[in-house]
């Protein structure tokens, strides 16, 4: 179980976002290089993503939905 007061939790990996918003790998690394959202994080070599982000693309595409 994930530690809420260790920000490193709140990190995901690129294939859990995608697992999240059931989308391919390849179409989450397609919108990190037209910097699209959601926003990422770079530490070293590698690519995390924090779940507020996520969080924030979901209503956003919510709010789009409800606005046609």
């Amino acid at each position: 179980m994930a530690n809420i007061n260790n920000p490193l939790d709140a990190l995901l990996t690129e294939h859990q976002v995608a697992e999240i918003l059931k989308v391919s790998v390849a179409t989450i690394r397609r919108r990190r290089l037209f910097r699209q959202p959601p926003e990422f994080l770079k530490i070293g070599a590698s690519v995390r993503y924090k779940r507020e982000a996520i969080q924030r693309l979901i209503d956003s595409a919510e709010q789009q939905m409800k606005g046609r």
